[in-house]
């Protein structure tokens, strides 16, 4: 199918504009600037009147775990796909810590099997790094791999790479990004230990608020600034993920353009939204690694997603069961949550907030993660790119509910919050797979390619 979208408002490039677009064979055809454009097509187009709604690129979430293979009871490709596009999420990159973990290229290559048969949004995969398999990653295609997910700090999964010579050997000889979780293992070790005797002796109640004091601001800065040490030393590109803390900021640089840093950072829309206030209410609905911390780090981080410290926004979806989340205390409940139906509407939270600008936003979930990890033809709305696009109403006031979500595990922590925006439609590949509620389960995705 062929579409016209006409009289929408274009955000893309750091300009707000009146267009119509014209898609053709799944690309961007034709961009018309101004109203009423009359595209000189055939008539066998769908013609789509975007008055009044906003027009995007779609949004490139870089970090996600869809649980597939092995934790299918939590999430798995097909459904979290379709909470993907519901919204407005395009194209994701998929975690390695599954079951098996992704660790292998022969694993890697049937996750990608997997989503061909099954995603509803385009996909990329990370291997996994370990301790000894180095030799593997070296076998990566940099053109068809998103790049290699390292934990410095254990998480979900228990992928730690603890050996000093596997870093030095992954810094120096992977052929792409890495992708890095840093916390100290030592730190975070030691303070579960005397959380734990506390916890023994009644002195500290292990309640959600005892995760920031747990997984620290020092556990953050030691392994992030160890992480952008190895790779400044080794020229490697680095992209640190979920920054969490107004400390390790110091560590980034804004005074380059994106696309000549070899060392990044992300941060997640609930860094930018909850603190440490919000585990009396939400509990462990939002115990996350890293941890939600203080309200001075929420505000900083607030500044630098406009400055330039933070280079892309990710969700790090990442379901668990309800069962699994609210347990008796905090030592059994699991970290991190579902997110990426939610995330553009809590970041446009942050616009009608005066937070952040509608062409900050693109930027940053969908121009930046492009240009970082060099995909090709997407991210932006140019002719000639894949017609990955998003039609947004931000005059649509919506309670957020459990019962609204798409994800398998049927819940969000953000159950409640009032939301002022509105996705109407995604397009992928130049298929309409989401409008006015409805999700189209036919599979037209594509494995994301890199320009390296």
């Amino acid at each position: 199918m062929n579409y016209i979208i006409k009289n929408a408002t274009l955000v893309n490039e750091g300009d707000t504009t009146l267009a119509s677009v014209v898609i053709s064979d799944g690309k961007i055809a034709k961009i018309l600037p101004g109203k009423d454009a009359r595209p000189c097509v055939s008539t066998n187009y769908d013609v789509i009147d975007a008055e009044g709604l906003y027009l995007i690129p779609g949004i490139i979430d870089e970090h996600v775990h869809f649980r597939e293979p092995g934790l299918t009871q939590k999430a798995d490709i097909f459904t979290e796909s379709r909470a993907a596009v519901a919204g407005g999420v395009t194209s994701f990159m998929d975690m390695p810590n599954t079951v098996p973990q992704t660790t292998t290229i022969d694993l890697l290559r049937q996750k990608f099997d997997l989503a061909a048969e099954k995603s509803l949004a385009n996909y990329s995969f990370y291997l996994g790094a370990t301790n000894d398999n180095i030799d593997e990653i070296k076998r990566l295609d940099p053109k068809k791999v998103c790049g290699v997910k390292l934990f410095m700090g254990s998480s979900t999964g228990n992928m730690l790479v603890s050996e000093n010579d596997a870093l030095v050997r992954l810094f120096n000889e992977a052929p792409c990004l890495i992708a890095a979780h840093c916390e100290d293992e030592q730190i975070i070790h030691a303070n579960t230990v005397c959380c734990k005797d506390l916890a023994s002796k009644g002195e500290v109640v292990p309640d959600a608020g005892v995760h920031p004091f747990v997984r620290t601001t020092e556990a953050c800065y030691k392994s992030t600034a160890k992480a952008v040490d190895m790779a400044a030393k080794f020229g490697a590109r680095l992209h640190v993920m979920h920054i969490s803390t107004k400390s390790e900021l110091t560590l980034f640089r804004n005074d380059i353009q994106l696309a000549d840093k070899k060392i990044t950072a992300e941060t997640c829309p609930h860094y930018l939204t909850f603190c440490d206030k919000d585990y009396e209410t939400k509990s462990f609905a939002i115990k996350c690694n890293p941890a939600i911390k203080m309200a001075s780090d929420r505000d900083v981080l607030r500044h630098a997603i406009i400055d330039g410290h933070i280079d892309t926004i990710g969700s790090d979806h990442a379901p668990h069961l309800w069962h699994e989340k609210f347990t008796d205390d905090y030592f059994t409940s699991k970290s991190g949550f579902p997110s990426i139906q939610n995330n553009l509407d809590i970041m446009l939270n942050l616009y009608h907030q005066g937070v952040i600008s509608l062409t900050q936003i693109v930027r940053l979930m969908c121009h930046n993660p492009a240009t970082l990890y060099r995909i090709k033809g997407r991210g932006f709305i140019r002719e000639g790119y894949y017609a990955d696009l998003v039609l947004v109403d931000l005059n649509h006031n919506k309670t957020i509910k459990n019962d609204d979500m798409l994800y398998k595990c049927g819940w969000t922590p953000y159950d409640g919050m009032q939301a002022h925006s509105q996705v109407t439609h995604t397009f992928v590949n130049g298929c309409l797979v989401y409008h006015d509620g409805i999700v189209e389960n036919s599979i037209n995705s594509k494995a994301l390619e890199f320009d390296r």
